[in-house]
């Protein structure tokens, strides 16, 4: 095998774009992400992780060792739209069928979106990424009306997003999994997106009904077990 190092190879040329499939994914009293709501009209999900700094430390004279803060996955949503049960999450309770008080008591849930994977030969039909969030809570973010003028232009909001990071087998805590379908086995992505966003029944081949949630990543690392 050559050891010489070859640049932009045919097919190697690979790029990331675009956002969509949106999930809402509501946890039970127990934390578990088992009900899963279509989120429409996903404009923009930017992921901002913080922390992770470094804090050198001194002896003898010299650099003695970089203690690491905690790294935090945060990150902002932009929509056009948002699900009704996602009001509860941006503050807002439901006092009366289409009354909504806000300044309320903001819960924590899950988020899943796609991006897209190119490269130069297939285009954006060379894969994806399925992105999982996981203890998120919504930040009250600016709503900025405007009148209708000759440019109109649809209101979009927007939410700060901060986490909680849930337990991981063998590795550290975290808020955020990402999983690439250009690398994993075929058959276990379609039975996480099956998870996902669910399946509907049917008679031929029997298939149950089978509701939308977002898996742990303990139960991630089962489905992409190759053993």
């Amino acid at each position: 095998m050559s050891r010489l190092l070859k640049w932009d190879q045919v097919g190697e040329r690979i790029y990331e774009t675009g956002v969509d499939r949106g999930v809402l994914y509501i946890p039970n009293v127990s934390g578990v992400y088992d009900e899963g709501v279509a989120w429409n009209g996903l404009v923009a999900v930017s992921e901002s992780p913080s922390g992770a700094e470094a804090n050198p430390q001194y002896a003898d004279n010299i650099k003695y060792l970089n203690l690491v803060s905690a790294e935090e996955f945060g990150a902002t949503i932009e929509a056009f739209t948002y699900p009704d049960e996602f009001a509860v999450f941006d503050g807002s309770v439901e006092a009366q069928p289409g009354l909504l008080i806000g300044q309320q008591h903001r819960g924590t849930f899950g988020l899943s979106y796609r991006t897209q994977v190119g490269n130069d030969v297939a285009g954006t039909d060379f894969g994806y990424k399925l992105h999982l969030i996981y203890g998120a809570m919504a930040a009250p973010t600016e709503k900025a009306y405007g009148t209708i003028n000759e440019s109109p232009e649809a209101l979009t909001f927007s939410w700060e997003l901060t986490t909680t990071a849930v337990e991981v087998p063998n590795l550290r805590p975290t808020a955020a999994v990402v999983i690439d379908s250009t690398k994993v086995d075929a058959a276990a992505l379609t039975a996480l997106e099956e998870i996902l966003y669910g399946t509907e029944a049917s008679v031929e081949p029997v298939v149950e009904e089978v509701a939308p949630r977002l898996p742990l990543p303990a139960e991630l690392i089962t489905l992409f077990d190759p053993t």
